[in-house]
């Protein structure tokens, strides 16, 4: 299975992205899928998650209300849609999956795409 993130970027303060995960290799629609990030000297953080029918979001706190994550199943592709960023949000961003539940990462990591956002 590969998963094949683009879409990150440079960008300033409430400004917006969207991040794009490929899968192949393996029965994407089936997955409860996610998004992860790292910054510099912090641990992966959970991000958001889709389940495989694409019913039911979760989202950490920090961006609850800002960023959207949805999936296309015939494309194979998830996104991650986010608005209003601020310089916290800057960091690696990982597409993840399956998820075992709905912040717990599954096994298959993309290479990660780089969000950086200024003041």
């Amino acid at each position: 299975v590969q998963l094949i993130e683009s879409g990150g970027g440079s960008v300033q303060t409430g400004e917006s992205l969207r991040l794009s995960c490929v899968v192949s290799g393996g029965t994407f629609y089936i997955y409860r899928m996610g998004w992860f990030r790292q910054s510099p000297g912090k641990d992966r953080e959970f991000v958001a998650s889709i389940s495989r029918r694409g019913d039911v979001r979760t989202y950490s706190d920090s961006v609850q209300d800002r960023f959207t994550i949805s999936r296309d199943d015939a494309k194979s592709t998830m996104y991650l849609e986010m608005n209003n960023l601020k310089p916290d949000d800057t960091a690696v961003y990982y597409c993840n999956g399956p998820l075992s539940a709905s912040k717990l990462a599954g096994i298959y990591w993309g290479q990660g795409t780089q969000v950086t956002v200024s003041s």
